[in-house]
């Protein structure tokens, strides 16, 4: 049986047609839809995404003290400016700590012998970054400097989420002494560096300084380690990141 023409009994050519073109348009639609979806939807829900749960690669874990030994391990961030950080650290009870001049480090070894409050003690510098840290804070506890809490911030070269970051080593001096590597006076750092990370997170939050936090898990592999003084620290291995807003 031959096939009919389109011009035989039985077919109708403006159906046929119309046809034709229903599923022009279907692929047209189609190729569209795909174009959009592949080429302005996606590139940018996958920016969203990685920049939401890149475990932050370029970041070093651990800071370094002059002589190039290990620091104190890196254990939150903050998005803001530096007049957000130092306004929202000040508000919840964290005091600017005063640049290692001579006449600083005469004072804090006094007061420590003495056991006499320095709000405003200074903090030995460590590395990050290639360079020693940008802003320094400690909260201070009764008898002296010799216990104090004390947190680093270094300005990252990177923006995330359009804001500066400051990645920040937070530790507790729990006593003053002579370090295990070098036999150097310094201060020793408990190990429970996740409490002193949390209580950073916990007195912003109260302050009402934190417009949002995103928890990094596996930010450290390596779980524990020890600092340029020999101290032994711990984590869990994650990392906040604290959005500053404006306090209400």
């Amino acid at each position: 049986m031959q096939p009919q023409s389109p011009g035989a009994p039985g077919v109708d050519p403006t159906s046929a047609r119309s046809k034709r073109r229903r599923r022009w348009r279907a692929v047209i639609l189609g190729l569209a839809s795909w174009g959009v979806a592949a080429y302005l939807i996606a590139p940018r829900l996958w920016t969203h995404y990685l920049e939401r749960a890149k475990p932050l690669p370029d970041v070093a874990r651990v800071t370094h003290t002059s002589d190039g030994h290990p620091g104190d391990p890196v254990n939150i961030a903050l998005e803001g400016s530096e007049r957000q950080v130092i306004k929202a650290m000040t508000a919840a009870g964290w005091y600017p700590a005063d640049p290692v001049t001579l006449s600083s480090s005469a004072r804090i070894a006094v007061d420590t012998v003495l056991r006499r409050a320095d709000d405003m003690a200074p903090v030995s510098p460590l590395f990050l970054f290639g360079r020693k840290q940008d802003l320094a804070f400690e909260q201070p506890v009764p008898g002296g400097p010799r216990h104090r809490h004390h947190v680093r911030f270094w300005l990252w070269d990177q923006r995330r989420n359009g804001l500066p970051v400051w990645f920040g080593a937070v530790t507790y001096d729990e006593r003053a002494g002579l370090s295990y590597t070098t036999g150097q006076v310094t201060h020793h750092i408990g190990p429970n560096v996740d409490a002193e990370r949390d209580l950073v997170v916990d007195g912003l939050t109260r302050a009402g300084w934190v417009g949002g936090v995103q928890w990094i898990d596996g930010f450290h592999r390596q779980l524990e380690g020890r600092n340029g003084g020999g101290d032994l620290w711990r984590t869990d291995g994650r990392l906040p990141v604290l959005r500053l807003g404006t306090a209400h």
